[in-house]
């Protein structure tokens, strides 16, 4: 599974394990799953996909702006405002 956290100025809005999140990156959306090499891009304003599950059903979070990193802890999300 692949450590997720979504993070605002104000809080921690989501840490969770999840199968995959698709981002909306600034070149184009790009999808993050487990062991997925090192990598660091700008976002852009639109939808974050969580997959909880493969083939499960997909949340969709709506974020704006920041920055994501993917390391061998998993993927983080710094956006400015999540909804």
């Amino acid at each position: 599974m692949l450590h997720f956290e979504l993070v605002t100025p104000e809080k921690l809005v989501r840490s969770e394990d999840v199968h995959m999140v698709v981002v909306p990156g600034t070149e184009g959306d790009f999808g993050v799953l487990e062991g997925h090499a090192p990598f660091m891009s700008t976002i852009r304003d639109g939808e974050l996909q969580v997959h909880r599950s493969a083939g499960g059903a997909v949340e969709t979070i709506r974020i704006e702006g920041g920055f994501a990193e993917v390391n061998a802890r998993g993927l983080t999300v710094l956006a400015e405002k999540a909804e």
